[in-house]
């Protein structure tokens, strides 16, 4: 082992959504913080979208899932106990690389559940803690929107200007307004004008330009932070007194190495995090680190989703522009006690039409183009005449739905895999047959001529929430409401595992602004830690 004495103030484990906003917050005051990543950069000119084989690389050396795509920064996850396949990339940027930039926030009711619902719990803080860092996210990143949502409390005025809802947008907002439903232009991190120096993402890469590679880390990295790259984390190092002390990762020689630092921080996601924690045995912690709850890698959240495709007359001309959902209805998103399921779900209208080959393979919705005497009929039927809705449901917390260590599988350094264990409940399954339901009425009555359904679908593993859940009683929760390990008094967990509850919306803009507030506790209230 190559012997390190450079002591960091903060070691960052991760360098995705909440490790770069936490990142560069601490660097701009001045703090010492090193960050491990066990990726690269991924250059803006990456998988272009004006080349022939640029569908190809989505499906392959692009593809969302680390089993599938097999690059050498990645790890294995055993996922043959879930119907919800990981998407997960290792990056400078994260999983963010892969993100289509919706970016719209969770709703006050969101952290209090278990009061208005009687289910699940209460987060230890509330919408109104997190508004500020809310805020500050969404000028970081330039987001694109419209002021006067009436499903939120007042926003201030949205960086930029919304982004165009195109053809297919404007037949769903007349199906929407004939039913008498609630929709809106959505908030998209895809900046619509040039922001911060920064063009506009005009759509022509696969990656996403809206990843805090872009927005966090130049402006880290010029502070001083120090990131390093290609670095695998093995585990978390604690003294006799079980406190952190920095970490063993492997770095891009494959030769072990030590990080010290006076405090540790966790920005993994909720399958990477519960991986490292779990691997950092000891005798203070002989069933992982921060686990004397026996929580870590339980709770396991996603946003099971279902998705419908209209197919229109009309055609829907293919102009461009950046990914994501260019409007939504969040119509059914809260409890309403007339329906056999509590909370609720969120319906995203795709912004953009799709190009030739995935539409060939049934893009989201994963229904190819039937082979046979009718293909090209079937395909030109398709081809510029649909609009897709996701249905993203709320995923409550259960115990059983959990990651842990793989007892067999391991990475190429030989630290075991995670293992994804989880089932879709009966209140959720009851809420994607609604879905689907008044997914099909929206679409037919936006007058889609045809409508194809998936009612869960596979890939929808994007959001991994839960496995290190914030709570006050040490005993049901991993950290407090600060994100700090109840166990371990410099240990903190930034990423979307600290998430009491999921609700049913993208986690981006919420992990971010609780990074972010962590930040400022680290600066203020929090200090002496650092001391």
């Amino acid at each position: 082992m190559a012997k390190q004495e450079n002591i960091a103030d903060v070691l960052v484990i991760g360098a995705g959504a909440s490790g770069g906003a936490f990142v560069w917050s601490l660097a701009e005051a001045g703090v010492k913080v090193v960050c491990l990543e066990q990726g690269g950069w991924v250059p803006l000119n990456a998988f272009p979208t004006d080349q022939p084989d640029s569908q190809l690389h989505w499906q392959t050396d692009f593809n969302p899932n680390p089993n599938f795509r097999r690059l050498a920064e990645d790890y294995p996850v055993n996922e043959d106990e879930t119907p919800i396949s990981p998407l997960m990339y290792n990056a400078v940027g994260g999983s963010l690389i892969h993100w289509g930039s919706h970016f719209p926030r969770f709703h006050p009711s969101d952290f209090r559940v278990k009061t208005l619902d009687g289910v699940a719990d209460d987060w230890p803080m509330t919408y109104q803690e997190l508004e500020p860092y809310y805020d500050l996210n969404d000028r970081m990143k330039g987001v694109s929107g419209l002021r006067g949502d009436p499903a939120y409390p007042p926003k201030p005025e949205r960086p930029c200007p919304p982004l165009a809802i195109g053809p297919g947008g404007e037949a769903m907002a007349r199906g929407f307004n004939k039913l008498g439903w609630h929709w809106w232009a959505a908030d998209n991190a895809a900046s619509s004008v040039k922001h911060d120096g920064r063009d506009p993402d005009y759509g022509g890469y696969l990656r996403s330009f809206s990843s805090s590679d872009i927005i966090y880390w130049p402006k880290a990295l010029m502070k001083g932070a120090q990131l390093k790259t290609h670095a695998r984390v093995r585990e978390i190092l604690v003294d006799k007194s079980g406190r952190a002390e920095g970490a063993l990762y492997y770095d891009a020689q494959g030769t072990l190495q030590i990080q010290r630092a006076k405090v540790v921080v966790m920005a993994c996601n909720g399958v990477g995090t519960t991986r490292v924690l779990l691997n950092s045995k000891s005798n203070l912690f002989p069933d992982g680190l921060a686990n004397s709850s026996g929580l870590v890698g339980k709770n396991l959240m996603h946003h099971p989703c279902g998705i419908v495709l209209g197919i229109f007359d009309e055609w829907f001309e293919q102009k461009g522009g950046p990914r994501g959902s260019a409007m939504l209805s969040q119509e059914f998103y809260e409890t309403d006690t007339s329906r056999d399921f509590v909370r609720g779900y969120d319906m995203q209208v795709l912004g953009n039409e799709l190009p030739p080959l995935a539409t060939a393979l049934g893009g989201l919705l994963g229904q190819p183009v039937p082979w046979g005497d009718d293909h090209h009929k079937d395909f030109s039927e398709r081809f510029g005449h649909m609009m897709a809705i996701t249905l993203m449901t709320e995923d409550l917390p259960e115990e059983h739905n959990q990651v842990t260590l793989d007892p067999v599988l391991t990475d190429s350094h030989g630290i075991p895999a995670a293992k994804m264990q989880y089932t879709v409940s009966d209140n959720t399954n009851k809420m994607l047959d609604h879905a689907v339901a008044r997914g099909t009425e929206a679409l037919e009555a936006a007058g889609a001529k045809k409508v194809l359904a998936s009612r869960l679908r596979r890939n929808a593993g994007w959001h991994l929430l839960g496995t290190a859940r914030m709570g006050d009683d040490p005993n049901n929760s991993v950290v407090d409401r600060w994100g700090r390990a109840h166990d371990v008094p410099n240990l903190f967990v930034i990423d979307g595992s600290i998430f009491t509850t999921g609700a049913c919306i993208n986690p981006t803009t919420t992990i971010e602004a609780l990074a972010l507030r962590t930040a400022d506790y680290l600066k203020g209230e929090g200090s002496a830690i650092l001391s």
